[in-house]
């Protein structure tokens, strides 16, 4: 089979990047985590302590260096040579990463990059805008999601068993609350790209998404 771009877009917590992992695990592809690099930069300013500054973060999004490293089914990140893996997925970045991603200079900064890394094929990037801009063109787009409610049951578990104190009511409002941003923004925003496919996994496990996913790869890859 050719190797094909799939683009894995959705709202935050719908597990993209759990499934993208495994999906580009099983295809031999490389994995190319577009939250983690909008994470890094989120990072990367709230550790210079400065206050929020849309020209400094986007001088900040074209001078770091990104790096993914594969090893024993962990993603590693590394900014300018620093792992950055746990500390970009605390709740501060969290809380910050949804403002900065909407910074027209770091989104142009973070998707050049991208479509570098995409130039080849055999790639599978998740994200927000993968199938909207970054590949409009890619031979597979998939618009993956699942309801609010099961968002936060699924953060809800995953912050527990870090042993993080979590409130399940308040984790429902803050991911509505950025379902609401991320469509709104002005730049890139949330939606389904008009020929991707619909994939809403409530009811379905990280399996049968998984194997769902390996059967429209192999199909549109023919």
């Amino acid at each position: 089979m050719k190797k094909i771009v799939v683009a894995i877009d959705g709202p935050a917590g719908a597990g993209k990047s759990t499934i993208a992992k495994l999906v580009a695990e099983r295809l031999g592809y490389a994995y190319i985590d577009t939250g983690a690099m909008y994470r890094s930069v989120a990072w990367r300013f709230l550790q210079t302590g400065q206050p929020f500054d849309e020209t400094f973060i986007s001088h900040l999004a074209n001078t770091m260096v990104i790096q993914f490293k594969p090893e024993a089914k962990v993603n590693r990140v590394f900014v300018d040579g620093q792992e950055v893996t746990d500390a970009i997925r605390s709740t501060e970045v969290t809380a910050n990463v949804s403002r900065v991603a909407a910074i027209g200079a770091v989104r142009e900064a973070m998707v050049e990059q991208q479509r570098r890394m995409g130039d080849a094929g055999g790639v599978l990037m998740d994200g927000r805008d993968i199938g909207t801009v970054v590949f409009p063109n890619a031979q597979l787009k998939i618009f993956l999601t699942a309801s609010v409610e099961e968002r936060a049951q699924r953060r809800y578990k995953e912050l527990l068993a870090k042993g993080e104190q979590v409130d399940l009511v308040q984790l429902q409002q803050d991911i509505a609350d950025r379902d609401k941003q991320d469509s709104e923004r002005a730049i890139a925003p949330l939606r389904q790209a008009e020929d991707a496919l619909l994939l809403d996994t409530s009811h379905m496990n990280i399996e049968q998404v998984t194997e769902k996913i390996l059967q429209l790869v192999e199909e549109r890859a023919q």
